[in-house]
């Protein structure tokens, strides 16, 4: 199959808000989503992440540029304040270059952040 552009969405929530835990957690997401879906920095066309309103102390786009993502690029929005929300997550949504077909592309929910997306436990 031809390369073609596909979205690829995935999610993690932090302890607190604390920038090294922003970091680690944007680091351990994009690793994931690289590793589960077989990217490469190169096949990585943009990035768009949002951060729950709780989260103030680092930039989410800013822990990707330090995971290495110098050429990519990035947005920040910060999520809704909806009650009840799922507190401290950061959410990420990639375009990629990819090969894969839609229903082979996997995204990833981290730690608390499963609880967005139960229907993918099954995967």
């Amino acid at each position: 199959m031809p390369s073609t552009i596909r979205a690829l969405r995935g999610a993690t929530t932090v302890a607190k808000d604390d920038p090294l835990l922003i970091r680690a957690g944007v680091q351990e997401l994009l690793e994931v989503l690289m590793d589960d879906n077989d990217l490469t920095p190169g096949e990585i066309i943009s990035a768009v992440f949002t951060a729950t309103p709780d989260l103030q102390s680092e930039f989410p786009a800013h822990a990707a540029r330090v995971f290495g993502w110098d050429d990519v690029p990035l947005l920040c929005a910060q999520e809704l304040a909806v009650p009840g929300s799922l507190p401290r997550t950061i959410r990420v949504l990639l375009h990629v270059e990819t090969s894969r077909a839609r229903h082979e592309m996997r995204h990833v929910y981290l730690h608390d952040a499963i609880l967005l997306r139960q229907d993918l436990l099954s995967d």
